[in-house]
């Protein structure tokens, strides 16, 4: 996409910093306007507090005069066309990267000794190195810098943390009985994809309306060919039986068809169809299948009156909408797909407070589309400076025209109010969701004695059955609540632990995480800044054994500065009556109707819910596999395609001599072994 270029190092006041970096980022606008961070609404999805940093840090004018002679040397190299450069500090991490319709002149702005945002001033202290890739228009450097960003994750940069994909309705066109489901991912397997939706709950909402509408099926292909009698899907409506032959495949077909009009947007004329078939049932006097299609017809409506507004004229569209209020963004974003509303979504950006709403759905938008697929029609509640070439990056990546505009009357206008009105209530909750978080916080430290609010909190927990499974879990909370994104579970790895040993689990987990955070320290890793690496406030579950284990683990790793807290369940293990165990002091019991203990509670059952999941999912591979350990001469990789085929144990044990060599890597050989396993022969 980009012309490759050629790299501008400093060869003046500093040595070169090694390249590359890690650190998420923004679009090309002024430096001072890129100083936000946009965050996952599934994941962290609120406003974080503006890191203070020393001034001596950065403020010093000798240290700015170094990053301007460093700049400066940059500039007589750099190239008056189009490209992306990278600000490096001196232990190789992209600070910042940006693009410019002119490098040259771009990068002269930063070496004015004058005139710059607190943020830009600190950037150019840090800046020992300057690297720059040259691009042959400013629209290829507009896409490069967005995935220059996502790569790098650079400090003074939007951080736009929402990698994930936004999931699909799939018509899956590879069976003869086409299947209804969701997907995520890349769009690899053969059919119709619908899309996108905003979120997860909308696509789940729609599926289940559309399965009473269409009765397609939406079990995988494994599961068909095994039925010998309809499931509990059919008995309850919501499938038409195609597996056992409960209805033909023209009319199966028909179905199907009917459902790809509804999603196509000709959702009308299959309602028409529908009404029409009702009557012609009833007058025939057909009244179970008269009552058939008014459900089926019910459904239909349920799946548009979820949608909220539905456009009339508005065919293919995103709309995106932001309100700032008391130094805050919100984004708020709407699908709009075959005159469809397909759900939609906020966005919390962290912005400084200078940068007008202009300039921060400027830099949101550049990030927004990369690694998604943009609509023939982008509508903003705010003129956007660099809209055309926003629109031109677009097309160029889409393939086809796209359009950006700020539509001032009629019914987009009122698209982009409806979302304007949703950012604004969505700011208000949030605010208001922070504010009480903020307080349970300060009410922690009080009851604890905490040396002042924990910035990031880590519960600990573990789970197995009777040592089998065993896998430990991190959750992780801060003044915006659960960082799910920060999640980490660990299988116990050690052969040497007494089955059941809940000490020696807990000590390899904390032996485990705290020594990649002593190593990350020694060697100056780079870290987010937004989401501290270590935690303020440990919280185990248990009692003063398991808070005693992990004081002699913290002491053998000389780890120092860490709160520590242990949670008892108490009597019968009530909850709210709990006993809180914090090394030197006395127990505490605190009111069972005590706000901090509710919070403390939610804590430690986030934790629990979390390793749960975890350990079931282990205990549920095992338990696929175990079926098949004892064949001989079959391997993980072979034992990996048999449950890929067929989906479960039982279906593999069913199979035929001749559908077992039909897996991919199952020899002859092998597959006549696995049929004799499950088959042996009667003498």
């Amino acid at each position: 996409m980009a012309a490759p270029g050629r790299s501008v190092d400093d060869p003046v006041t500093n040595p070169p910093a090694p390249g590359g970096a890690q650190a998420p980022g923004s679009s090309d606008v002024p430096p001072q306007d890129s100083d936000l961070a946009v965050t996952n609404p599934e994941e962290d999805d609120s406003a974080l507090p503006e890191p203070v940093e020393d001034e001596a840090e950065w403020g010093s004018e000798s240290r700015l005069g170094v990053g301007r002679a460093v700049i400066e040397q940059a500039v007589k190299l750099a190239p008056t066309s189009p490209g992306v450069y990278r600000m490096l500090n001196e232990s190789g991490d992209v600070l910042y990267v940006g693009k410019a319709k002119n490098v040259k002149k771009r990068l002269s702005s930063y070496a004015r000794p004058t005139g710059h945002v607190v943020r830009i001033a600190r950037m150019i202290a840090m800046t020992v190195n300057v690297e720059i890739v040259s691009t042959e228009t400013e629209t290829e450097a507009l896409l490069l810098e967005a995935n220059l960003i996502k790569q790098l994750r650079p400090r003074f940069n939007v951080l736009l943390r929402d990698d994930k994909s936004f999931p699909y309705i799939l018509i899956t066109g590879d069976h003869w009985a086409p299947q209804l489901v969701k997907h995520r991912g890349a769009q690899t397997r053969p059919g119709r994809y619908f899309g996108p939706f905003a979120s997860v709950g909308a696509v789940n909402r729609t599926l289940t309306a559309l399965q009473r509408a269409f009765l397609i099926r939406s079990c995988t292909d494994s599961f068909f060919e095994g039925r010998t009698r309809p499931c509990l899907l059919f008995q309850i409506k919501r499938c038409a039986g195609p597996c056992t032959g409960e209805i033909d495949f023209p009319a199966y077909t028909q179905l199907v068809r009917e459902a790809t009009d509804f999603l196509s947007g000709r959702s009308r004329a299959v309602k028409e169809q529908l009404a029409a078939e009702m009557e012609k049932a009833s007058a025939e006097l057909e009244f179970e299948r008269a009552a058939l299609y008014r459900d089926r017809l019910a459904a239909l409506s349920a799946v548009q009156a979820q949608q909220g507004i539905n456009p009339r004229t508005v065919e293919e569209a995103d709309v995106f909408a932001i309100h700032q209020e008391g130094g805050y963004s919100c984004v708020e974003v709407f699908f709009f797909r075959t005159g469809q509303n397909w759900g939609n979504r906020a966005y919390f950006p962290r912005a400084d407070k200078s940068l007008t709403a202009e300039e921060v759905l400027g830099s949101f938008l550049s990030q927004f589309y990369d690694g998604k697929p943009p609509p023939k029609l982008v509508l903003l509640s705010h003129k956007i400076e660099e809209g055309e070439l926003l629109a031109s990056a677009l097309s160029v990546k889409a393939g086809f025209k796209v359009e950006v505009s700020t539509p001032q009357r009629g019914e987009k206008k009122e698209l982009v109010n409806h979302a304007l009105t949703n950012a604004r209530e969505a700011l208000g909750r949030k605010l208001a969701d922070t504010a009480t978080q903020t307080r349970l916080l300060d009410s922690l430290v009080s009851a604890l004695q905490l040396p002042q609010p924990p910035r990031r909190i880590e519960i600990y927990d573990n789970s197995h059955i009777q040592g089998t499974n065993a896998v430990g879990a991190m959750v992780v909370a801060g003044p915006e609540g659960f960082m799910k994104n920060q999640y980490r579970k660990f299988n116990i790895r050690s052969e040497n632990l007494t089955p059941g040993d809940d000490y020696g689990m807990m000590r390899e987990v904390l032996q485990r995480r705290f020594k990649r955070l002593l190593s990350a320290e020694a060697g100056a890793q780079a870290k987010d800044d937004d989401v501290p690496q270590w935690p303020d406030l440990v919280i185990i579950d248990g009692g003063l054994g398991q808070l005693n284990a992990v004081r002699q683990i913290f002491d053998e790793l000389g780890v120092t500065g860490v709160s520590l807290m242990s949670v008892a369940k108490g009597p019968d293990r009530d909850a709210g009556r709990e006993t809180l165990f914090l090394p030197d002091r006395p127990a505490i019991k605190l009111e069972p109707r005590d706000p901090v203990l509710y919070f403390i509670q939610r804590l430690r059952d986030e934790a629990h819910r979390f390793v749960i999941g975890s350990h079931r999912k282990l205990r549920k591979k095992d338990i696929r596999e175990a079926g098949l350990q004892e064949i001989p001469g079959i391997g993980p990789a072979r034992k990996r395609a048999l449950l890929h085929h067929f989906g479960t144990l039982k279906e593999i044990e069913r199979a035929s001599l001749a559908d077992l060599g039909k897996v991919p890597g199952v020899s002859a050989e092998s597959a006549r072994r696995i049929h004799d396993f499950f088959h042996p022969a009667r003498s």
